[in-house]
């Protein structure tokens, strides 16, 4: 069978990095291929090349069997290419039915590219809503958004890069799906994901990069997780400890925090209670875009709205108080989006770490470069943060390596409190066990952690308690040891009322008998 896309030893230099060194894969119509990888080893620049996002040093790119020399994505999408980037290209002003049509043949208006766009996603099962605006929608939201443009343009070549990051168990399976249908159709398919059982379940091939050098091949069907991480990282990553520990005291207590939607799509949150005690890890579970964005401003100071008293730390009102004040106060906060939220992208390292740590910052303001500088390299080594050092770009990182980086800057602040969304979206295996264990470690050392991640794999893993967030109500929370995946995904359609009183149903008949 002919190949759809063969790459000839393509090899890439940027300044602090050699990103591919004569790389060399193909992909057969009809094939879902995965390109496995730590971060940093050159996955995504290999994806952009593909895309004309970036062009090569050395080699070639064979399309259809003929040469090509892609100079933008634009061209990339005449010959049948369609990509969605981890980090999304999407224009937060203009509504999701705009960005797509920004995309597609102009001989389609914007009514008909939304119709097609709520067919398509009924028939898939990705919910979107084509009439909000981008800058309203949670990530997970945002990212079906770009599956969803990707679709439309009905590629020969559908390349994902971590597509799967922020959404449910559920979607998956149901992307899953959809990519089984394309390439039945004999679409091809390129798909990154540090997610080893997906790659198992999902793809007939892969090939594994290191260093930006290709150091395997083979059909992921017909080896284990284990075999995959030595491939990736050279061995397997560690196993947490996770254990249990009696709570400290109080740290964070939520009561009767009901807000208004901010924005005409937001969700409004109603009556959410939560106590987070010290020396506790409680995971937030839920579908994305049910109220987790609305909640998390209101815990870091972002929304300033929440009623008096409804939110309070080691018993201090905080429910108005600035992100600043709160700080102070010892609570720290790693917001989902990285870039543009958690760091500035223009701006180094080292100038990114001023954004929550001040230690650095002298009287009258004066900002003590050389201490700042040392703080950033501190933490690029001890969480193996593989840049171009503290000068480098934020942007300039993958988004794994930024994510290490950004975590270790709240972790290494010495939170009391420490709130984290998605701490390993688009990490590594062996990162985003790093990352898991270091939370465990706050959390031994008493402080009071609270996680939002879509990864139900990953709450079970760490937590100690759980709850579930669906359309801006907080379920009560249960004991990690007492939860299953089942329970838990019931529960986010907003079921736990029922369950709940369902099983004091249950305790009363056995106390009367």
């Amino acid at each position: 069978m002919a190949l759809r896309l063969e790459l000839q030893g393509i090899s890439k230099q940027y300044p602090a990095v050699k990103a591919n060194d004569a790389v060399s894969l193909q992909v057969a119509p009809g094939q879902i291929h995965a390109v496995l990888g730590e971060n940093g080893a050159g996955k995504s620049t290999l994806m952009k090349i593909i895309y004309g996002a970036v062009q090569a040093d050395a080699g070639r790119v064979l399309w259809n069997g003929q040469p090509v020399s892609l100079k933008s994505p634009a061209e990339a999408r005449a010959l049948g290419i369609s990509m969605v980037y981890q980090h999304f290209s999407l224009f937060d002003t203009l509504t999701a039915a705009e960005n797509v049509w920004l995309g597609l043949d102009k001989t389609l208006s914007l009514a008909e590219v939304t119709a097609r766009i709520r067919k398509l996603a009924a028939s898939y099962g990705l919910d979107v809503d084509p009439l909000r605006p981008v800058h309203s929608l949670s990530v997970g939201e945002r990212q079906r958004v770009e599956i969803i443009r990707a679709l439309l343009t009905n590629p020969q070549l559908l390349i994902l890069d971590e597509p799967t990051s922020v959404l449910t168990p559920q979607a998956v399976q149901t992307l899953f799906k959809t990519l089984r249908q394309l390439a039945a159709q004999g679409c091809a398919i390129l798909y990154i994901s540090h997610k080893l059982d997906e790659i198992r379940q999902l793809c007939e091939h892969c090939t594994v990069l290191r260093g930006g050098r290709v150091t395997g091949e083979l059909d992921p069907r017909t080896v284990d997780n284990a075999a995959l991480s030595r491939l990736m990282i050279g061995a397997e990553p560690p196993r947490l400890q996770a254990g249990s520990r009696a709570a400290g005291e109080l740290a964070l207590e939520l009561q009767g925090l009901s807000l208004a939607q901010a924005t005409p799509f937001g969700t409004a949150l109603k009556d959410i209670a939560l106590r987070l005690h010290a020396g506790e890890i409680v995971g937030v579970a839920g579908v994305s875009g049910n109220g987790q964005q609305e909640l998390m401003a209101a815990l870091s100071g972002e929304d300033a709205r929440a009623p008096a008293a409804s939110v309070r730390l080691f018993g201090a009102d905080i429910a108005r108080a600035s992100p600043r004040r709160r700080r102070k106060l010892g609570l720290h906060f790693v917001p989902e989006e990285r870039l543009g939220r958690g760091a500035v992208p223009t701006l180094s390292l080292a100038a990114n770490t001023l954004l929550t740590r001040t230690e650095a910052v002298g009287r009258g303001g004066w900002i003590q470069q050389g201490r700042v500088r040392r703080l950033a390299e501190e933490l690029i080594a001890r969480y193996q943060v593989r840049c171009g050092g503290a000068g480098a770009a934020a942007k300039s990182l993958s988004g794994g390596n930024l994510q290490k980086f950004l975590v270790g800057r709240e972790i290494d602040a010495k939170p009391k409190v420490l709130i984290i969304a998605q701490p390993t979206w688009g990490v590594d295996v062996g990162a985003a066990a790093q990352i898991r264990g270091e939370l465990l470690k706050l959390r031994d050392a008493g402080c009071a952690v609270l996680v939002f991640s879509e990864e139900l794999d990953e709450l079970f893993e760490i937590s100690d308690r759980l709850v579930v967030m669906a359309q801006g109500r907080l379920s009560p929370p249960i004991a990690c040891s007492e939860a299953t995946v089942a329970l838990i995904g019931s529960w986010m359609s907003g079921l736990w009322n029922e369950a709940v009183n369902e099983t004091l149903s249950e305790e009363g008949a056995h106390a009367a008998a």
